[in-house]
């Protein structure tokens, strides 16, 4: 245990080593260091993760203090790392497949000349996460918070001589400081309140003197709620994942796997006392959860781009995550987020190779017949494809999603509405999951393959496939050998859900709702994309059908509407407020400035005698004032 402090650590030795002497080393040197930096994290990660199983400490918890950080009045603020069951799983998943990506990196970007910021950049994103998984106090994670905010931004715009990607990650950036600003405010009423920002301390303290329903709990939950929509992109401030994918792949596939957008899941997660002591709180994290799920199944539908449809994707699976924490469901949500983290990491680097191998082109209409050309591409791709859209009894999704569903009605705080809605969004994940399988794989070849990958690329998703189809049997339905090894251990950190067995349905019968929507959904499916591709279109040629598909697929307008509600105002008030009495002040010392110059300008003759005649005389008045005054 007493090497938890280099999970973070050698990730951020990376980067520094990276960030001064990168442009320096060779290109496999940068790679080695790069992604040997994470191994090392994730090696560290995995030793530690066997102690804890096999010995574990008094309480299932362990803190261990650097340093003091800051220490005035009863503000006490150490660098320290706590490790539970909860944050020692999610940092397993975090530096292992955060690891895969680096590998997998090594060989999608040996060829970038920037290779080396590249690495460095993702070497900051994994110890910025780490750091936020395993903080104590509320500061040090908000600084692993904000590092994660930094590098999504700097490699969304990695490619910044693209204007296009430049936008791309201003926006993430401008967007998710609204969430954190949110979560700032919450932090101050925190310790204003409660008079800590020590995580354990702050929960214990809220649950002796907050009663159920304390309008301070409320508050809190929702202004943390506010910082976890924005970092996880969910309703309402969504919109700058998608555009996110203008960053390299690997990047995408860091920022939807294993950081970023799963930091939101793991706040209300950690600070669950507080969500219990306001269930009005904790009912709107699910009904901002079941809505997202929705909409961004839709938005997904409407895609051509690989890439944006996998994102909306994202986004609507980290709603099953936050629908999952609404009702009370903690473990199933965590559970969602490690299966979630191989499927949808091995989905994107498979992305990144079908783009790579059809030179740079993500038009999904314009691919097609590729599981012949790259097969090992395409059965990776394809059971990363199963388990996201919940295949049963062989897919880790399965047993994840159909964990959520089921207690979105069973748990003493679900409703039929979450269930229904969980249930219609399984349908919506299998009718895009494959309509991207068809598309993709299937029909006619649209485009040449002119390059296929090599070892460093295929391995990682190899890996990553296994672990799609066996990551979900630490958690199985009683019906399939009722198996609690992943939620007992995470009992440890999380309390139990509240399951209501005079009116729940039998786990039994909601998966085969879930099925049932599965194989809906996937029928649809082919017969749109492989059977009657013809119906597809005239469909979308309708008045309707190509209204609500610009609907759909431009976000449900809500890039429109905040355009016109936020951005549009300030410019407007920008043009207007441009000639102020202020700007005068400016204006004429800027002028003052222009004139002097003007007329310093002019002595500049290029006439030897005047230069030093202009010396002399004024040496004289120097000589004339130390004498005289």
């Amino acid at each position: 245990m007493n090497l938890l402090w280099l999970i973070p650590a050698f990730p951020i030795a990376g980067f520094l080593f990276l960030a001064l002497a990168g442009t320096r080393l060779s290109r496999r040197a940068v790679s080695i260091v790069g992604a040997g930096s994470v191994g090392l994290s994730a090696l560290v990660s995995l030793w530690i993760a066997g102690q804890f199983f096999v010995s574990p400490p008094a309480g299932y918890a362990y803190t261990q203090t650097i340093w003091n950080w800051l220490d005035v009045g009863s503000l006490h603020l150490p660098i320290a790392f706590y490790l539970d069951p909860l944050s020692l799983i999610m940092t397993l998943v975090v530096t292992c497949v955060g690891f895969l990506i680096h590998v997998y990196s090594a060989g999608y970007m040996s060829e970038d000349e920037d290779i080396s910021r590249f690495f460095a950049y993702m070497n900051l994103f994994v110890a910025s996460m780490v750091t936020l998984l395993l903080a104590s106090n509320l500061v040090l994670l908000l600084l692993g918070w904000e590092g994660v905010g930094l590098c999504s931004y700097l490699l969304i715009g990695f490619w910044y001589r693209d204007p296009a990607n430049g936008y791309a990650g201003r926006k993430a950036f401008i967007v998710t400081r609204v969430g954190d600003t949110s979560m700032l405010i919450g932090l101050f009423l925190l310790y204003r309140h409660l008079g800590t920002l020590d995580i354990q301390t702050l929960m214990a303290r809220a649950a002796h003197q907050w009663p159920v329903g304390s309008p301070l709990a409320v508050a809190a939950g929702l202004l943390l709620l506010g910082g976890a929509v924005g970092k996880s992109a969910q309703l309402p401030l969504q919109t700058w994942l998608p555009d996110a994918m203008a960053g390299p792949t690997p990047t995408s596939a860091l920022i939807h796997a294993a950081t970023m957008v799963t930091a939101g899941v793991y706040l209300i997660a950690r600070m669950h006392v507080i969500y219990q002591l306001a269930p009005s709180a904790q009912f709107t994290v699910g009904v901002v959860g079941a809505a997202t799920l929705t909409l961004a199944g839709f938005s997904a539908l409407t895609q051509p781009d690989i890439k944006r449809a996998l994102a909306y994707s994202t986004v609507s699976q980290i709603g099953y995550m936050f629908l999952a924490l609404g009702v009370g469901a903690w473990s199933a949500a965590i559970f969602h987020f490690m299966t979630h983290a191989f499927f949808k990491a091995l989905l994107f680097l498979g992305a990144g190779m079908i783009i790579e191998s059809l030179h740079h082109e993500q038009n999904m209409f314009k691919m097609g017949g590729l599981r012949k050309e790259l097969p090992v591409v395409f059965w990776t791709f394809l059971i990363a494809g199963c388990a996201l859209a919940g295949v049963p009894l062989v897919t880790a999704g399965f047993y994840s999603k159909g964990l959520i569903v089921w207690q979105a009605e069973a748990s003493s705080a679900g409703r039929w509405g979450f269930w229904l809605v969980a249930v219609f969004g399984v349908f919506l994940t299998s009718a895009y999951t494959f309509r991207i399988i068809f598309l993709t794989f299937f029909g006619e070849a649209k485009s040449h393959v002119h390059k296929r990958p090599g070892l460093a690329m295929t391995v990682p998703c190899i890996v990553l496939a296994v672990l799609s189809l066996v990551g979900g049997f630490v958690k199985t339905p009683e019906f399939l050998g009722n198996i609690h090894l992943f939620t007992d251990f995470l009992h440890h950190a999380l309390p139990p859900v509240a399951v209501a067995h005079a009116r729940a349905m039998s786990e039994l019968a909601s998966e085969g709702w879930v099925t049932l929507a599965l194989i809906v959904g996937f029928a649809v499916a082919y017969f749109c994309y492989i059977e009657r591709p013809e119906f597809t279109a005239s469909l979308t040629r309708s008045a309707l059908g190509n209204a609500l598909h610009r609907f759909w697929k431009s976000d449900w307008g809500m890039d429109w509407l905040y355009d016109r509600l936020l951005v549009w105002p300030v410019m407007w008030f920008a043009r207007v407020d441009a000639g102020d009495a202020v700007d005068s002040i400016y204006t004429g010392i800027a002028r003052l400035c222009e004139w002097f110059y003007q007329g310093v300008r002019r002595t500049e003759t290029g006439q030897i005698r005047w230069y030093a005649a202009a010396i002399a005389f004024g040496t004289l008045i120097f000589v004339a004032v130390v004498l005289f005054l």
